[in-house]
């Protein structure tokens, strides 16, 4: 996947730092071939960090560092904020979702990791995965 075909939604930043070595692990590899987060993504992940991980800033500068090093960050932006409420209208998404799904679309992105919408679902153009789930068995 090039950059601008993946974009990854706040869960998949947060694993970086899981005691889930199998999902740290998961998460590291898809940062590291790069893609695309949002200003929403850091924010969201730095107010998680400090309440739910207690992390110090400086820890929380230095994975965010390392984030904005190999991914796009796209800017939120009027548009997104139309396009978001549009799609928490249609799809009936928390009104956070549906923005981290305007911003990939509006950044080209045909891939969006997240472990927290519908594993397959696309919208505007977007395939949501969930890189954490077991595959499909026939």
């Amino acid at each position: 996947m090039t950059e601008a075909e993946v974009f990854f939604d706040t869960n998949i930043l947060l694993y970086l730092l899981s005691d889930d070595l199998a999902k740290a692990e998961r998460a590291e590899a898809l940062l590291a071939a790069g893609g695309v987060i949002s200003v929403q993504v850091l924010n969201e992940f730095a107010a998680m960090a400090v309440r739910k991980l207690a992390l110090e800033w400086p820890e929380i500068r230095e994975v965010l560092t390392t984030v904005r090093a190999v991914c796009r960050v796209e800017p939120v932006s009027l548009a997104t904020h139309e396009r978001g409420l549009a799609i928490a209208e249609r799809y009936g998404l928390s009104i956070y979702d549906s923005l981290i799904v305007a911003a990939a679309a509006l950044a080209g992105c045909r891939i969006l990791y997240s472990e927290d919408m519908q594993n397959g679902q696309t919208i505007e153009a977007v395939t949501i995965r969930n890189p954490f789930a077991a595959p499909a068995r026939y």
